[in-house]
């Protein structure tokens, strides 16, 4: 078991630990040093993920907590919106939630995002434990604290800053995975190296294989090393003032492209796309090599993603990301790479840059 710290700067310099481990044994010994006095429980959790682990959690806990209660909704970005958490809300109400009880988030992305903004608005902020089941979730989502729900088409339009007392993160879960969500999560390592380690983006590279076959030493260095990056870039920025929007490298266009397919594809896959379009432009603006842009988009590749898609309109993606809460003042603030492993937040990248750089993701069919 390993144990890193993280600063919250936001809540008087507090700080919560990020636990790698691969069982749920240690996680009731360290619940029980948060929550001493027994306090009521919600585990909040999808579909997909509650046959595998919801009763495994809540016998993990049934000892720190007074009462156990679940919460699970249907799987899929679909779920994420208002009238799920309303649910939520309805449900802790029901049984007497009050601001000493806590929440656990066990699933992905979403699981936690929706978690974290209950967690956050419930009679004005109740503690929340993330305890991440897919790799997107381990390395990016479960933390710095970014919470919130889809609103209509514009993808976490809704949310707050909300730090977790705890993230517990059991490696093993990892092994009931499905290709296309460990490639999801893929994405945001490779994207961590990218933007802030040039060492660390090429060994993953050098470590595909073993990767891919899930070597259980190899992804534990993977996750830990991708937390350190994001630790280090959030604890200097909490709020997103600076540098944390390093962070969406690939994401401005990546949530366009979500959108427009109508979350037919993995987050991952379109992280992936929009990494690709923000190397490109890249390359355009002499930022970064013709070698160096064709192994970013090529690199994609052995890890399952996708660097091409049949058909999108590029004008469509283009208004989209303007809708994007990463707008500002009607520009799009984009994430470029300077080299590998130093990214840039640029605010002057013009349409037409990103209509060419979309559309070199388009295959040409003969």
């Amino acid at each position: 078991m390993e144990e890193i710290n993280v600063l919250t700067k936001t809540d008087n310099n507090k700080s919560y630990n990020i636990i790698l481990d691969n069982s749920y044994v240690n996680l009731a010994n360290k619940l029980k040093e948060l929550y001493p006095e027994k306090v009521k429980v919600c585990i909040i959790t999808d579909s997909n993920v509650a046959p595998l682990y919801l009763e495994q959690l809540k016998s993990a806990v049934s000892d720190v907590f007074s009462k156990v209660h679940d919460f699970t909704f249907e799987a899929g970005e679909e779920s994420k919106n208002l009238d799920v958490i309303n649910e939520a809300y309805e449900g802790l109400i029901d049984h007497h939630f009050n601001r000493k009880d806590v929440l656990i988030a066990l699933g992905g992305g979403v699981t936690g995002d929706m978690t974290g903004y209950i967690a956050a608005t419930y009679m004005r902020g109740i503690d929340f434990i993330q305890v991440p089941t897919t790799l997107l979730s381990m390395v990016d989502s479960s933390i710095g604290g970014k919470t919130g729900v889809d609103y209509k088409q514009y993808k976490n339009m809704i949310g707050a800053f909300k730090m977790p007392r705890l993230v517990y993160i059991n490696t093993s879960v990892l092994k009931t995975l499905s290709d296309l969500q460990f490639a999801s999560g893929m994405a945001e390592v490779l994207k961590a190296g990218l933007l802030k380690d040039a060492n660390f983006y090429e060994w993953t590279i050098n470590n595909f294989l073993e990767i891919n076959d899930k070597n259980e030493e190899i992804l534990t260095n993977m996750i830990r090393k991708s937390i350190e990056i994001k630790k280090f870039i959030v604890e200097k920025d909490p709020f997103e003032q600076g540098d944390r929007a390093l962070l969406n490298l690939g994401h401005t266009v990546g949530h366009a492209i979500e959108k427009y397919m109508n979350f037919t594809k993995a987050h991952g896959e379109c992280v992936a796309l929009g990494t690709i379009v923000a190397a490109f432009i890249s390359y355009k603006r002499e930022m970064i090599s013709m070698e160096d842009f064709y192994e970013i988009r090529d690199m994609f590749v052995p890890f399952n993603l996708p660097i091409s898609v049949d058909e999108i309109d590029a004008d469509e993606i283009i208004r989209l990301t303007k809708s994007d809460k990463k707008a500002e003042n009607g520009f799009i603030k984009f994430i470029l790479l300077k080299k590998i492993g130093k990214a840039v937040i640029v605010k002057d990248v013009k349409d037409e840059e990103i209509k060419n750089a979309i559309n070199e993701l388009i295959v040409e069919w003969d």
